[in-house]
């Protein structure tokens, strides 16, 4: 996920109510990834990969610490709050985050075969507001998304783990989600406003090496 145009080895331990502590040396944990990691290129709309559910990740091994490490160093080189396996060309459930919440409190992991819980209508807040994405770089638009989101999956060493997120964070995971799942935020747009973001896409040139598509 791109940040907002106005914004400039995990642990299973967890927070009140059995939810993953991703607060805790959110910056120290985002540091040491990073620098065992390499920055690969990111793909783009129109990659297949990023059009069809990933795999399920069912080893939790060194290649997958080495491609949890890439993550992060991708997300930093494009500058991203968070990223999936499929954006850099991998057909596994898998992303990382580094992303701060509406309150400014940064939170820093990774989450495998994420699912996203379902909130009844009834307690649902949509939250208009700008969303972006690597993979669909230099272009942003409103939409409407539940201010609040729990999405459950496994840690990078299959233990079973929960994240909880408000705001910006809570439209975070639920991006990521999606991209695993063979969505981009633009497919939730519509026709007309799904054009404008293609347009804004052409008009611009990333800041980031991306794959072009053949």
């Amino acid at each position: 996920m791109a940040q907002q145009q106005e914004t400039t080895a995990e642990s299973a331990a967890t927070a009140e109510g059995g939810f993953v502590d991703d607060v805790t040396d959110a910056a120290a944990r985002e540091e040491a990834h990073t620098a065992r990691g390499t920055a690969r290129p990111v793909t783009v709309v129109g990659n297949p990969v990023l059009h069809r559910e990933c795999k399920d990740v069912t080893e939790f091994d060194d290649e997958l610490a080495k491609l949890i490490d890439d993550m992060f160093a991708s997300q930093r080189a494009a500058e991203g709050v968070g990223i999936a396996a499929n954006q850099i060309g991998v057909d596994l459930k898998v992303f990382v985050y580094d992303c701060y919440d509406d309150e400014g409190v940064r939170h820093v992991g990774v989450v495998c075969n994420p699912v996203l819980e379902q909130l009844p209508a009834e307690q649902r807040v949509l939250d208009d507001g700008s969303e972006g994405c690597l993979s669909v770089p230099g272009a942003y638009h409103q939409l409407a998304r539940p201010d609040y989101a729990v999405v459950r999956g496994q840690d990078a060493q299959g233990k079973p783990i929960a994240v909880r997120g408000t705001g910006y964070f809570a439209r975070c995971l639920q991006h990521e989600t999606d991209h695993l799942h063979g969505y981009l935020y633009i497919d939730r747009l519509s026709k007309r406003e799904r054009k404008d973001v293609l347009r804004q896409m052409a008009e611009s040139t990333p800041r980031y090496e991306t794959v072009p598509n053949e």
